[in-house]
């Protein structure tokens, strides 16, 4: 029915969000994360031996080595902490999802999720929910032993790399001397939970996804591998910690920036962890244009959760492994490290004043992690997927010997800097100027196409 000339249409209503709901919306964004960053900057450094060992002789009275329930209370503590770490992949893997699809609205120029809480907030809260009600589907033919344990390989993959993964200058459960190399180990268990969820499936889309993403990972896996040992050269070790702990807190004395062939294995190593994690472009996996979901067709409620919370918290993990390796870390700037033993104490538990002092290199790491996390998911609806033909030729024809030619320059450098220690400075200096100057270009070019785009701007006031 034709509606008269007349007829004026009906203004569309903006939103009203309750106060009460304003308010719920951020308890969640501020306390929810708040609380268990908390809790990891009060419990790691308490599961440490040395500071178990001091509790059980100073306050409970006990010899260490002789307490029958001395290992039990390490156990207890160690259990504590990983529940903590799996709920903080967890909340960051959901609140990643929100943001995402914030950040995808915006760029398709449409509002996105707008009703769960304040812009939408409490949607991932929502999903959670959901997706632990939904019905645990097996399908008849599916290998079901296999298929309902798949997702936990995935799981395991994950979460284990949590146990080496810095938060802080000394906030680690386990700073071990090969800690790099335990992460890309370990996240091999992703590889067999991808490959397992295909096969068991008895699906074709499904095993086309798996057989993609193991060939997709390992070919990636070697760029990454010879990427990471630029900074292992340059800071002599294989601890995470370590390596931190060799670079300081301004630009300049990252090793992003000390170094030119650093500067190309950042980008080597990013590019090949966006590969590894699936992310787009390179999500061949689960290309949905082609295999529906690929691994994850035929998954729902719990698993497809724990798979979906495998994908996004590895978001954390590169970006976190990413700014170790080559941004500094959680290094502060002019704070070297000798300040934080000076404010240790002598007490069975650290200072007041450490724990403050942690509490600033957990914000410098997150901040980092945070800006590299925007970048991935900028870059997923940025960017088409290519084909698969185009994902292993850029792999073994231009970023393995890239990282070779890189491997080789660190070493040949390493060696000029003990002869002429201030070429690191000099680099550091003009490399960090080059980098704000793009910074500055981009920024001004962002400005220019807001600009252009003034005249066909869509109205976002009901978001």
């Amino acid at each position: 029915m034709n509606t008269p000339a007349s007829v004026s249409p009906t203004p569309y209503a903006p939103k009203y969000t309750p106060k009460w709901l304003v308010g719920l919306t951020l308890a969640a964004a501020i306390g929810i994360p708040g609380a268990i960053l908390g809790a990891i900057l009060l419990l790691t450094p308490i599961v440490q031996p040395a500071t178990l060992d001091a509790i059980t002789r100073e306050w409970l009275g006990q010899d260490p080595a002789t307490w029958y329930w001395r290992p039990w209370l390490g156990a207890g503590m160690l259990a504590l902490v990983a529940f903590v770490l799996v709920n903080f992949g967890a909340i960051f893997s959901g609140m990643c999802v929100w943001y995402e699809r914030r950040v995808a609205g915006r760029m398709q120029s449409r509002i996105g999720p707008n009703r769960q809480g304040l812009g939408g907030f409490l949607v991932w809260i929502a999903d959670a929910v959901k997706m632990l009600l939904k019905e645990d589907l097996v399908p008849a033919d599916a290998d079901a032993l296999v298929f309902r344990s798949a997702p936990y390989f995935v799981l395991l993959g994950f979460a284990l790399t949590l146990v080496v993964t810095p938060f802080g200058q000394s906030l680690i459960v386990a700073d071990l001397n090969v800690g790099i190399m335990y992460i890309t180990s370990i996240t091999a268990l992703v590889v067999v939970g991808v490959l397992l969820s295909g096969w068991a499936s008895n699906s074709k889309w499904a095993l086309f996804g798996g057989m993609r993403s193991a060939a997709q990972v390992i070919s990636y896996e070697i760029p990454a591998g010879i990427a990471i040992f630029v900074p292992v050269l340059m800071a002599g070790t294989l601890s995470m910690q370590g390596i931190a702990a060799a670079q300081g807190g301004l630009p300049w004395e990252w090793f992003i920036f000390r170094n030119p062939a650093a500067f190309i294995a950042f980008f080597i190593l990013f590019t090949a962890q966006l590969a590894e994690s699936n992310r787009t472009p390179f999500d061949l996996p689960e290309a949905e244009s082609e295999l529906v979901a690929g691994y994850l067709s035929e998954f729902s409620g719990f698993r497809f959760a724990l798979l979906m919370l495998a994908e996004y918290g590895n978001i954390w993990v590169l970006s976190v492994i990413g700014s170790i390796l080559f941004l500094g870390g959680w290094q502060i700037p002019f704070v070297g490290n000798e300040v934080y033993a000076n404010l240790r104490g002598t007490g069975v538990l650290p200072s007041a004043a450490w724990f403050g002092l942690q509490a600033v290199s957990m914000a410098v790491l997150v901040v980092k992690a945070a800006f590299l996390s925007n970048v991935i998911v900028w870059l997923r609806w940025t960017l088409p997927r290519i084909r698969v033909d185009q994902m292993m030729a850029l792999s073994w024809k231009y970023l393995v010997p890239a990282a070779f030619g890189c491997f080789v320059v660190t070493l040949l450098w390493e060696i000029a800097a003990v002869e002429a220690p201030a070429i690191s400075t000099i680099t550091g200096y003009v490399l960090t100027a080059g980098a704000l100057l793009l910074l500055v270009l981009f920024v001004r070019q962002i400005f220019r196409n807001i600009a252009a785009v003034q005249g066909d701007k869509l109205d976002l006031s009901n978001w």
